[in-house]
């Protein structure tokens, strides 16, 4: 064998990757061999793999998938930056969503300066047209944009009001890590019927424990503010206990929406 090729052990020296991680990426067919001896089951690879090699070693260094890193790894170097940048413009995103449901767990997230404003009301019933869907909180506002829009246009093609309250249920607690269900609904009147994943239902009446969100607190992290303090207001009221998911409604009392629990009072 000529020195056209390196053996496994001298490529991945030279490449900086462990032998147990170039033969995973040799299953993976993410950096294969050049070829095989038949006789002694070596491995060979060609010097002009290393540059390839070396990305992928980069690319493994920032926790990245192997199949995302097949992806990026077959590139051009200005697409491949291009990528990245998005890529972390994400995870820092994500790293601030994670430091807010920190502060939440914490209990450093409850204002008591908010906890004047908690009311309660009565809501009768009403009729929604709504979507309802599994997601993770990165994917709430597109899912929350495009329901209400799919949902406005329906009621309008049936010839009805389309210009309802809208309401976001929480029936879990999403986070960038952990997905759960929620449902954006628009308040109707008159017949219409369900089409495609657009459902009909009916919202029981109910009364309420509320509060108007302040235009500071609209966006991650201080909106959980205004959850925690819900939910302390209700905590510390004998005979008031939650018996729902939580919602938001738009618009709010004289804002740009409320948080609201259904309860039971005394």
């Amino acid at each position: 064998m000529t020195r056209d090729h390196l053996l496994a052990g001298e490529f991945g020296a030279a490449a900086r990757l462990s032998p147990k991680a170039l033969r995973l990426y040799a299953e993976q067919g993410l950096l294969p061999p050049a070829c095989i001896d038949p006789a002694t089951g070596y491995r060979y690879y060609r010097p002009d793999q290393l540059p390839r090699a070396r990305v992928i070693a980069r690319l493994r260094r920032l926790g990245l998938p192997l199949a995302r890193i097949a992806v990026l790894a077959d590139l051009p170097p200005q697409d491949r930056a291009l990528e990245l940048r998005g890529w972390l413009h994400a995870q820092r995103a994500l790293l601030d969503d994670r430091a807010a449901v920190v502060e939440a767990v914490q209990g450093s997230s409850v204002d008591t300066g908010l906890a004047d404003a908690v009311a309660v009301r009565e809501v009768p019933a009403i009729k929604v047209l709504g979507r309802r869907q599994r997601i993770h909180s990165t994917a709430l506002a597109g899912f929350t944009a495009a329901a209400e829009r799919d949902a406005r246009a329906h009621l309008r093609a049936s010839g009805l009001a389309a210009d309802g309250h809208r309401y976001v249920f929480f029936e879990d607690l999403i986070t960038p890590d952990s997905d759960g269900y929620v449902e954006v609904a628009l308040a109707c009147t008159g017949s219409v019927e369900p089409v495609g994943d657009l459902h009909v239902r009916l919202i029981p009446a109910h009364t309420a424990v509320y509060l108007p969100v302040p235009a500071s607190c609209e966006d991650l992290p201080l909106i959980l503010r205004v959850y925690d303090t819900v939910e302390a207001w209700t905590d510390a009221r004998p005979g008031v206990v939650c018996t729902g998911h939580p919602y938001e409604v738009y618009p709010g009392t004289g804002t740009r929406f409320d948080v609201a629990y259904p309860v039971t009072v005394p």
